[in-house]
């Protein structure tokens, strides 16, 4: 027994030791993201002045002595990553920012992030060109770059991002035309470009046959209305320079919401339009129309609450028809050249539906409806400047009325 202990305690002190040495071995770790997308949110950091990342920012959460993937919940704020089922790298595969005034430009490096779905920086102060490198995103289903100070035009091949669900750059400073090539987003639903520089003609957009919003407003597009998607349910064409009729809208049987105010259309606004079956708002003011067809709507299938046709070239009576329209709630005629009396039919809407009628800037006379009198007090709009005997105690007087002479002319033309 006595030779054994040395051996005893021999093995127990070699034991120690090596057990010392494992547990006193670093553990190699290994980065979950993978290095090169973890380089380009670096980058994407960078490219932003720092004293636009302020300490409740998103950014500012981006503290790179964290893997980007396993950080916790207020680490790296604004970004998703793969969960690969394997052992390899995750990646990044969502961006979307805070709208805090981040001031930069977009990193270019920002195309090596091959598996992002989402880019999202809205409303911030990004500047300078989107770079072409976004053309190799080509799993991006949402790109949303609205209300920045982005430049430059649309690429040609932007259409190699077939995957784009939702895109919205509206809000910069983007020029040029719309590529044809974007009636090739075939899975597109949403698309705004508006509050840009875009000129040009609007190119056939039929090819976008799942697009329900359409917003290209307060741009510089001329030419006719172009053949458009037929599911749309909002289109936004308002203040630009669009000539001819308003006639290709009348097959767009989903449209819910219509605005091509500020242009220059003219013609007639045909009971078509009117009878969309889905059409609850309708903006048609601003423009050269110069005469609303209508019929009597009593059955028919309209939705229309909205109708907007101030600042045309509309003329003769006012049309009796339109009290027919069952669920019409606003109606504005102002700064047309309307003449007559205002029927008697007008009188009964301010109590049932009508909540805002304006027929201001026209050359009616006469007196007004009996029933309109005592029903305007739950009504807003105008009636100033024509040729009524219009009580001044009514608020919907206010503002005066032209000399009677003045609507003489026009009530002879209108017969």
């Amino acid at each position: 027994m006595a030779r054994l202990l040395p051996s005893i305690i021999s093995l127990c002190f070699h034991y120690v030791i090596v057990t010392t040495v494992f547990i006193s071995i670093p553990r190699l770790t290994h980065s979950s993201t993978l290095e090169a997308d973890t380089q380009i949110l670096r980058a994407l950091k960078h490219s932003i002045d720092p004293s636009s990342i302020s300490p409740i920012s998103y950014l500012n959460s981006w503290d790179f002595s964290v893997d980007p993937c396993e950080g916790m919940g207020t680490q790296f704020l604004g970004i998703l990553c793969s969960n690969p089922l394997d052992n390899s790298s995750k990646r990044i595969t969502a961006i979307d920012l805070d709208v805090i005034g981040y001031d930069g430009f977009l990193t270019p490096s920002i195309g090596n992030l091959t598996e992002l779905t989402v880019l999202s920086l809205d409303k911030n102060k990004f500047r300078g060109p989107i770079p072409d490198s976004i053309l190799n995103l080509r799993k991006l289903t949402r790109l949303s770059l609205a209300d920045n100070y982005f430049t430059g035009t649309i690429p040609t091949e932007i259409i190699s991002l077939k995957k784009l669900e939702f895109i919205d750059i509206s809000g910069n400073r983007l020029s040029g035309s719309i590529p044809a090539t974007i009636s090739g987003f075939r899975n597109l639903t949403y698309l705004s470009l508006s509050n840009n520089e875009f000129a040009g003609p609007i190119p056939d957009l039929t090819g976008l046959w799942q697009l329900h919003t359409l917003d290209l407003s307060t741009n510089q597009f001329h030419g006719n209305l172009p053949n458009l998607p037929m599911r749309l349910r909002s289109l936004l064409l308002n203040h630009n320079i669009l000539s001819g009729h308003i006639s290709p809208v009348t097959r767009l049987r989903h449209l819910r919401k219509l605005d091509v105010s500020d242009n220059r259309l003219s013609g007639i606004i045909s009971k078509e339009v009117l009878l969309l079956p889905r059409l609850v708002h309708l903006n048609i003011s601003l423009n050269h129309f110069t005469t609303i067809e209508t019929i009597n709507f009593f059955g028919e299938d309209t939705l229309l609450q909205v109708l907007d046709a101030e600042y045309n070239r509309l003329h003769g009576y006012l049309p009796v028809n339109l009290v027919t329209i069952q669920n019409l709630t606003t109606l504005n005629l102002a700064h047309n050249l309307f003449s007559g009396t205002i029927p008697r039919e007008y009188g009964d809407k301010p109590g049932q539906s009508w909540r805002s009628l304006y027929l201001d800037n026209n050359f009616l006379s006469g007196n007004l409806p009996p029933k309109f009198i005592s029903h305007t007090a739950r009504l807003t709009g105008s009636l100033a400047n024509n040729c009524l005997r219009c009580p001044t105690k009514i608020r919907l007087c206010r503002g005066g009325q032209r000399p009677s002479s003045e609507c003489v002319g026009q009530n002879s033309c209108s017969r």
